[in-house]
């Protein structure tokens, strides 16, 4: 059996036709031990055909289709046109050697071109793609790693290339950043107590706030100087003047030791970086605030900036946590009590990083459970909207934690909420409200000046058609139709109606004619009160009674 390799190189399509395998054998280590020498390897591996790609635009859609196992029209002419025909019902007598599976199943699939993809045929593109210069004549020395290069960096460039307001790494550097500092600034806050509180250990228990106390710190200095001159500045820093009175009587009738002004100056350096690093850290915490609101906005509003970044940043992206079902975000951040409770058969935990929520601590013990379960149900459908919803809006989060508060009331007091359904439908309302209010605003003013002018011109036209009547008159000069002229409208109409019938039994001849005459004009009335909706009640009660005078007719 013939075969056929296709190599899908950054300048284009090459199919190559492998003849002679028995001189290299069937088998992997024979071929990777053959492929180096070019004089062996290119009695075996011919070239059939080549076909260039037309632009460096052209070769990047391709390098996309093939990566995600798609054939394209160009490859399939491409093959089509070199390839032996397969013939129905017969077993072609070749075979299509591929690297990548997927694509050698759909060019299967559409063309019924046998394909492989093993060790053997891997081996044999590798010798390709080591000779390749090789095959092709007029390539010049460099152009092939030009094009290589070229190609490599525009694919990697539309597969990194994202929205820039909605990358979610930002939100897992911000949190892994946060964490950091968060312990850096407790550690580095417990040396600046133990450090002080050599010269000034009574300070301990009267400020209890790590940053406050670096800052306290930082302005005192040294114990022996603090004078009652400098409680106004201290009252500013801790907030309270009395906490400051009592860090000024302390410090008078302290029990620590004297400290040489050079190790004061290094205390009082630690201290400001301690203050820089706490300042530094509620300006993370700003910007993580700030990226999820831009990137996931309804998770955020549902369960909060921090434990969303949290999720976010353990299911590695955005579009991982959207992938998840709720089971799985429901347990997010406890696989190692997962997996130990599935070893020892033990209960596996109820909730993970969704724990931190403030839903989970407001629940009662029997319903923490249940709490868990429908707040992660709600987030997974949260992380779903941002991930693949255009334009971001937090109508939907905020009505998704509005039926976690009313679940909870339903488990406290037992007020029924909401059916998902309608909370859906009213947060697709507002979104649609919200939009068209926005494209109002932008619409300007002339529109609604030009409907006046016509409902103007079509008003003053009503008027002109109206029969010069004295009543009519004095009606349309004043702008309001008065309800006699309706009443008068009426009454002509239900005279010609009665004058038609009459018209029609004094021209008719003998009773079978006024019989038929009569059923017309039933007709002819049935199609009129269909297509005057106002008229509808008197033409049918008129038509009843002259068919009971037909009637009493024939009878007699």
């Amino acid at each position: 059996m013939a075969l056929y390799l296709l190599y899908e190189a950054a300048s284009g399509y090459s199919l190559l036709s492998a003849h002679g395998l028995d001189e290299i054998g069937q088998n992997t280590e024979a071929v990777r031990s053959s492929i180096s020498d070019l004089n062996r390897f290119g009695k075996v591996v011919q070239l059939a055909a080549f076909q260039p790609f037309e632009s460096a635009v052209d070769a990047l859609s391709q390098c996309n289709s093939i990566s995600e196992g798609i054939m394209t029209d160009e490859l399939r002419n491409f093959l089509e046109l070199n390839l032996p025909k397969v013939k129905e019902g017969k077993k072609p007598k070749f075979s299509l050697g591929v690297a990548e599976p997927k694509l050698g199943s759909h060019i299967f699939e559409e063309t019924k071109i046998p394909c492989q993809s093993n060790e053997f045929v891997l081996e044999l593109l590798r010798g390709v793609r080591l000779h390749f210069p090789h095959f092709i004549k007029d390539l010049k020395p460099g152009d092939l790693e030009k094009a290589q290069l070229g190609l490599g960096h525009s694919y990697s460039r539309a597969k990194v290339k994202f929205n820039v307001n909605r990358v979610d790494n930002m939100v897992i550097q911000a949190i892994f950043l946060l964490d950091t500092l968060d312990k850096d600034v407790n550690s580095f806050s417990m040396r600046v107590r133990e450090w002080y509180s050599w010269h000034f250990p009574e300070l301990v228990k009267i400020v209890n706030d790590n940053y406050l106390y670096a800052k306290v710190a930082k302005f005192i200095e040294d114990k022996s100087k603090l004078t009652e001159e400098k409680i106004p500045e201290l009252t500013e820093i801790l907030g309270d003047e009395d906490k400051a009175k009592e860090v000024v009587e302390a410090a008078k009738a302290s029990m620590g030791q004297d400290l040489s002004p050079v190790d004061l100056i290094n205390v009082q350096q630690f201290a400001k970086r301690v203050m820089d690093l706490a300042e530094f850290r509620k300006k993370v915490h700003e910007y993580l605030i700030a990226k999820m609101n831009d990137i996931a906005p309804n998770l955020a509003s549902l369960i909060g900036e921090i434990v969303g970044a949290r999720l976010i940043s353990h299911a590695g992206s955005l579009t991982n946590l959207a992938k998840c079902p709720s089971s799985t975000l429901q347990i997010l951040g406890a696989e190692k009590a997962l997996f130990r409770a599935l070893k020892t058969r033990g209960n596996t935990p109820k909730y993970g990083l969704i724990f931190h929520s403030s839903f989970i601590g407001r629940a009662s013990a029997r319903n923490k459970g249940r709490m868990a379960r429908y707040l992660a149900n709600k987030c997974s459908i949260a992380s779903r909207i941002d991930c693949f919803a255009e334009s971001g809006t937090t109508v939907f989060g905020e009505k998704l934690r509005e039926q976690v508060e009313e679940r909870l009331d339903f488990y406290d007091k037992g007020v029924a909420p909401r059916k998902n359904i309608d909370v859906m439908k009213a947060a697709i309302e507002s979104t649609q409200h919200k939009g068209d209010d926005m494209d109002t605003e932008e619409v300007p003013t002339v529109p609604s000046e030009k409907k006046r002018k016509k409902k103007k011109s079509k008003s003053e036209a009503a008027e002109d058609a109206e029969p010069m009547h004295e009543d009519k008159a004095t009606a349309a000069k004043n702008g309001v139709v008065s309800e006699d002229s309706k009443s008068e409208k009426k009454k002509k109409k239900k005279e010609k109606r009665k004058l038609e019938p009459e018209q029609t039994i004094e021209n008719s001849d003998g009773v079978n004619g006024i019989d038929f005459e009569q059923d017309g004009g039933g007709k002819k009335k049935k199609k009129r009160s269909k297509d005057k909706d106002s008229q509808d009640v008197p033409a049918v009660g008129e038509g009843k009674k002259k068919k009971k005078k037909s009637k009493t007719q024939d009878d007699e």
